[in-house]
C-alpha cells in the first residue's frame, strides 16, 4: 500500500458515440453524430473503475475525473461521479482537439492537481488513436505502462501485467506514473439511479481551455472521410477442385 501518503488519482474520460451504435459516413463525406446516443469511452470506464477500486482498498485518497470537450461532456462526468469519482473537472472547448493538444492540456492539469497516478483508457473507440496516455507521460517525464490487463500497487511502485504476442509481460514503474488500461483489467460497475442522484452533490469544476495558456494549433489536418468498400458477396463452391481453379485463375476472388 502507498504508506507515505495515500495517493491522488487522475482519470481522463472521453465522451464518445455509444460503442454499440454503428456510425455511418454521409454522401457528403461527413460523420453526423449529433443525434446519436453518447456514452463514456469503454476503456475509460475500466480506468475509472480501477481508480475507484484503489480508493475502496484504502490505497488512494481521492479520484478526480477530467474530460476535455464541449459542455455536454458534463453528462459523462456525472456518470464518472456516480461510479465513484470524488470530483470532476471539465476542460471546456468547442474545438475538436487532436491527441497531442489534449495531452498538453492534461499536463497543465497534472501540474495543478499533483496526482501520483494517472490511469487512462488505452484508446478511444471513435478515433482509436492510442496516443494521449503515452504523450502525457512523455510531456510529464513520467514512467508509463500501457495496455494493462492487471495492476498492483506496492508502496511507491506499480506492477503492471501486459498482454503481448508471446504471452504476458510484467513490468514495474515508480510513482508518479501514467498507466493506460485494456479490456481485461476489470468489469466496470453498473450505474444506478440512486448513484446518479448522489453524484449531483459532488463538485464539478469547469475551466476554459484557453485559460491553460496552451498553444492548441492543430498539427494534423483531416483531408477527407470515406466509408470502407462494401464487402463483396461470397460464393459457394461445390468442390475443392473448383476452389483451386478459382485461386489459380481469379486472383480477386478472395
Amino acid at each position: 500500500m502507498y504508506t507515505e501518503r495515500k495517493m491522488k488519482i487522475l482519470v481522463p474520460v472521453k465522451r464518445v458515440v455509444d460503442a454499440n451504435i454503428k456510425v455511418k459516413v454521409t454522401p457528403e463525406g461527413t460523420i453526423e453524430t449529433a443525434s446519436l446516443k453518447k456514452a463514456m469511452n469503454p476503456f475509460d470506464e475500466i480506468a475509472l473503475e480501477q481508480a475507484v477500486q484503489l480508493k475502496e482498498k484504502g490505497i488512494a485518497k481521492e479520484v478526480a475525473a477530467v474530460s476535455v470537450g464541449q459542455s455536454d461532456c458534463a453528462d459523462t462526468l456525472k456518470v464518472a461521479l456516480a461510479m465513484g469519482a470524488d470530483r470532476a473537472i471539465l476542460i471546456s472547448t468547442e474545438e475538436q482537439l487532436e491527441p497531442l493538444n489534449i495531452a498538453k492540456l492534461l499536463k497543465v492539469l497534472v501540474e495543478r492537481e499533483n496526482p501520483q497516478l494517472v490511469i487512462a483508457g488505452k484508446q478511444s473507440v471513435d478515433t482509436d488513436a492510442n496516443q494521449v496516455g503515452q504523450m502525457l507521460a512523455a510531456l510529464c517525464d513520467w514512467p508509463q505502462a500501457t495496455h494493462a490487463s492487471a495492476m498492483e500497487v506496492e508502496g511507491q511502485k506499480v506492477k503492471v501485467t501486459r498482454e503481448i504476442d508471446g504471452g504476458l509481460e510484467v513490468i514495474e514503474v515508480t510513482l508518479p506514473a501514467v498507466i493506460t488500461v485494456d479490456l481485461r483489467l476489470n468489469a466496470p460497475r453498473y450505474v444506478t439511479l440512486p448513484m446518479m442522484m448522489k453524484a449531483k452533490k459532488k463538485p464539478q469544476e469547469v475551466i476554459k481551455a484557453e485559460d491553460f495558456g496552451v498553444n492548441l494549433t492543430p498539427h494534423v489536418q483531416l483531408i477527407s472521410i470515406e466509408a470502407p468498400e462494401a464487402r463483396k458477396v461470397g460464393v459457394i463452391l461445390k468442390s475443392v477442385d473448383e476452389l483451386i481453379d478459382k485461386l489459380k485463375n481469379e486472383a480477386k476472388v478472395l
